[in-house]
């Protein structure tokens, strides 16, 4: 679980990488929740919190540079 400090010491090329390792976790992960083979349930919840994060933060520096 990334934590928003941890985040906003990354440049927008790692958290670009992250968020598509990420988005690929959440897909397979939805695929085992699917077939019925998902160990950690709870893995879902914090994958989806963390892809929020690294949005928030995305667009928190994009506002800013606006600026």
């Amino acid at each position: 679980m990334a934590k928003f400090e941890d985040l906003s010491t990354k440049t927008d090329d790692q958290l670009k990488d992250e968020l598509s390792d990420l988005k690929r976790e959440q897909f397979n992960l939805r695929f085992q929740a699917a077939t019925s083979q998902l160990e950690r349930p709870a893995r879902i919840k914090e994958v989806r919190r963390d892809i929020a994060r690294i949005k928030t933060l995305q667009t928190q520096r994009s506002a800013d540079a606006a600026k």
